[in-house]
């Protein structure tokens, strides 16, 4: 058994966009173990996309197409699909109303044109889009001496096409042989050689499931891959692997798959039903930022400060007075203090040493215990170091709630 996949759009082979659909259905479809041989990228063109469909279904036992289910003029995909099949393109009156009471609900009148997006190939099955106007196709095209080819045809929206192979196409696909499961173990506060090194045979090339290191803004993730007969054989091997990575790396371990470190943070927080607040100088409202942005941030994030290269807040005289252990300190527990929060975050300036010395930032923790402080010398890239410290203070919080 094998696949296809073909992207629909002549913004794809102009290059105004990338083709990111192909190489997330691949990796989909090798978690069933279903290899993929081909990937094709068309534009709108007539012709060319009739005999690239006509070679995938004849070569292929799955073909899966995304883009061109629109409804303007160069939306070709449903009629091709119709004369793949040999047959007419048919309203279904299900999909319709769908369409009109989606465009009802944004308020919008549907043109006459939209009602090409519920008509569908006589034999073939309408896959519903939730989240979008334009629905899916799913055929099975007879082929000669052979099984039929699985063909859908999905939006090109990404965010629409990954929900609708998710929920209406994966189910409908048959599995390989061998199956595969991934997911990822985050882990802070090490290098990726120190990390690597405490997990020994883990990291083994041999070893099912395979582990797998990346290293990102000094974040190190643990790529875990499990292969196996049935995912529930996987999914089992996964978890003990899981668990012996927990065991070894102990606290630098914060999270798996979605998780970030700031997610993880918040969402404990919330649990707790206690508060946070942020100052900060070198980060320059990246630190508020990522707090902010995470849900269920509300009720939990009190707000944040964020100081000037030349500020002294709350009572320096310039910023290099911000710069120190003493300074940071000041700024963590003037920010509790005027958010009545329960903790601070706090990121120094940069300082500005003299001769050979590396810069330095300092970041603290304000709790109503006291405040813990770290400081980090700027090695690298500024674009490098201000995401260290962010994740270097929202750490120290995670590290204090953990206790």
């Amino acid at each position: 058994m094998q696949a296809e996949i073909i992207a629909i759009g002549s913004e794809l082979t102009s290059g105004a966009k990338l083709d990111t659909n192909s190489q997330w259905l691949s990796i989909e479809l090798s978690a069933l173990g279903i290899p993929v041989c081909y990937h094709q990228t068309m534009a709108d063109d007539r012709a060319a996309m009739l005999e690239v469909f006509r070679t995938a279904v004849s070569r292929s036992d799955v073909v899966l197409i995304t883009g061109g289910l629109g409804p303007t003029l160069d939306d070709l995909t449903r009629e091709l699909i119709a004369e793949l099949l040999g047959t007419e393109l048919a309203l279904n009156e299900t999909s319709l109303k769908i369409i009109e009471e989606m465009f009802a609900k944004r308020g919008r009148k549907m043109a006459e044109r939209n009602r090409i997006q519920a008509m569908f190939p006589v034999g073939s099955e309408p896959l519903p889009n939730p989240i979008g106007t334009a629905p899916g196709v799913w055929a099975e095209v007879p082929r000669e001496g052979k099984a039929p080819c699985r063909l859908a045809a999905m939006p090109g929206v990404p965010s629409e096409m990954r929900r609708m192979y998710r929920e209406q196409v994966e189910p409908k696909l048959p599995h390989g042989e061998q199956v595969i499961r991934r997911s990822t173990v985050h882990t802070f506060g090490r290098g990726e050689s120190d990390v690597e090194a405490m997990l020994g045979d883990l990291t083994a090339r041999d070893r099912n499931p395979e582990v797998g290191i990346t290293a990102s803004s000094a974040t190190i993730t643990l790529r875990i891959e499990s292969r196996g007969v049935t995912f529930e054989e996987c999914d089992a091997a996964t978890a003990e692997t899981k668990s012996l990575i927990r065991k070894t790396l102990g606290d630098l371990v914060y999270g798996e798959d979605d998780d970030t470190l700031e997610s993880v943070v918040v969402t404990e927080l919330d649990k707790r039903g206690e508060t946070v607040a942020t100052v900060e100088c070198a980060s320059h409202g990246l630190l508020s930022h990522v707090i902010a942005t995470v849900s269920p941030s509300g009720p939990t994030y009190r707000g944040s400060i964020v100081v000037g290269d030349e500020t002294g807040w709350p009572s320096a005289e310039s910023a290099s007075d911000l710069a120190t252990k003493d300074g940071v300190t000041a700024l963590a527990q003037n920010c509790r203090d005027q958010f009545e929060a329960d903790y601070a975050l706090a990121i120094s300036p940069f300082s500005k040493p003299e001769g050979d010395e590396a810069p330095l930032v300092f970041v603290a923790l304000a709790h109503k215990s006291g405040v813990e402080i770290r400081e980090q010398a700027i090695l690298s890239d500024l674009t490098i170091a201000r995401p260290r410290a962010v994740k270097t203070v929202v750490n120290l919080l995670r590290l204090h709630l953990a206790k």
